[in-house]
């Protein structure tokens, strides 16, 4: 699995290591299909909020010669650039890879949810 440096926000960092024809599916939100609205998705998150999360591998299962998934969480901060806040975060997350014609592994499609108890 290609490593992402979230804290790094830094949308040419993240860009190579997702299909041309990638998906980002974040929770609240309308899907980002194709390089485009995924550069354009991972922009405004960066200018949003910091990341500082640390990634577990659960699981990484190859399903088909060029396409695979792989089953994560991860945990740490996130935070708010417009005020400095920082706040406690937690997911689980879902990548599915396909092999590129250069025999790279790509991230074809990506979501995650909270796992976080919601805010009463």
């Amino acid at each position: 699995m290609p490593g992402i440096c979230w804290a790094c926000a830094n949308t040419a960092a993240v860009m190579p290591l997702y299909a041309e024809d990638g998906v980002f599916m974040p929770p609240n939100n309308q899907p980002a299909v194709g390089a485009a609205a995924v550069r354009q998705a991972y922009d405004a998150v960066f200018k949003a909020i910091k990341l500082d999360l640390k990634f577990t591998v659960a699981e990484v299962v190859q399903v088909a010669p060029n396409w695979a998934f792989a089953r994560t969480t991860s945990a740490g901060t996130v935070t708010v650039n417009a005020n400095g806040a920082k706040i406690a975060d937690a997911n689980q997350e879902l990548f599915i890879f396909r092999r590129d014609s250069d025999d790279a592994w790509k991230i074809a499609r990506y979501s995650f949810s909270p796992t976080n108890p919601p805010k009463q």
